[in-house]
C-alpha cells in the first residue's frame, strides 16, 4: 500500500522534474543575441531623439540580466535558442524578458528593442538581433 502511495506521488514529481529540464534541450527554433555598440552622445545623453537618459550598467545583476551583462563584456551575448513550439520560453529566462523588464524600470532610457546603458563613462546601444555580428 505505502508503495503505490510513493509510485503516485513520484510520478508526478518526475514528470514536473523532465518538464523543467526538457525545454532547454528543445531547440530548432531561432536565434538571437543581445548585441552592444558603442553609441555618440549629446550632452552624456544618445543622439536618439526619443530617449532623454541612460540606465547605469552598474544597476544590472548578472544573475538577473545575464544577456545584457554579457553583451556589455565582449560586445555580443550568448545565443538564445527559441523552442520549436513555444514551449521553452515558459520555463526559461530570455533576453526579451530583459529588454521588457528595462522598458519597465527605465522607459526614458529605451526605445522600443534597443536601450542605452552606461558603462565607465561610455554609453552603450543594446539590441536583440538575430546576426550576432551587427
Amino acid at each position: 500500500m505505502q508503495r503505490r502511495y510513493l509510485l503516485l506521488l513520484a510520478i508526478p514529481l518526475l514528470a514536473l522534474l523532465a518538464l523543467g529540464a526538457l525545454p532547454g534541450l528543445i531547440g530548432g527554433g531561432d536565434v538571437y543575441y543581445v548585441t552592444a555598440s558603442e553609441t555618440e552622445t549629446v550632452d552624456g545623453v544618445p543622439a536618439d531623439e526619443n530617449v532623454s537618459e541612460t540606465i547605469p550598467a552598474a544597476n544590472l545583476s548578472t544573475n538577473r540580466f545575464p544577456y545584457i551583462t554579457g553583451a556589455l563584456a565582449d560586445g555580443t551575448s550568448e545565443a538564445y535558442e527559441e523552442g520549436r513550439f513555444g514551449f521553452e520560453e515558459a520555463f526559461t529566462h530570455t533576453p526579451f524578458e530583459e529588454f521588457g523588464e528595462l522598458r519597465v524600470r527605465e522607459g526614458a532610457a529605451t526605445d522600443g528593442d534597443v536601450a542605452y546603458l552606461e558603462e565607465n563613462g561610455t554609453v552603450y546601444r543594446l539590441e536583440i538581433t538575430d546576426d550576432p555580428d551587427r
